[in-house]
């Protein structure tokens, strides 16, 4: 059982890091401070999926982390 999940948070950690990398840049500059930086920016589907897929992924990891995490320390 222990060995399946170690598979999966491996599994899922470098899935993670590839859907990091495939992020689009968000260097908003100066634009950041007054809050202007989304006045004319809009999310594009296959981003707004692309974070979607990540969001999964992350949680995938995480409860993987915990499950081992509790299972060493129990």
């Amino acid at each position: 059982m222990l060995t399946t999940v170690w598979i999966i948070q491996i599994f899922s950690a470098i899935l993670l890091t590839i859907l990091v990398l495939m992020h689009s840049p968000k260097g908003d500059g100066l634009g950041a401070i007054g809050g202007m930086a989304n006045l004319f920016s809009s999310q594009k589907s296959a981003e707004s999926g692309l974070n979607k897929l990540t969001m999964y992924v992350a949680i995938i990891f995480l409860v993987t982390s915990f499950i081992t995490g509790f299972h060493l320390f129990r």
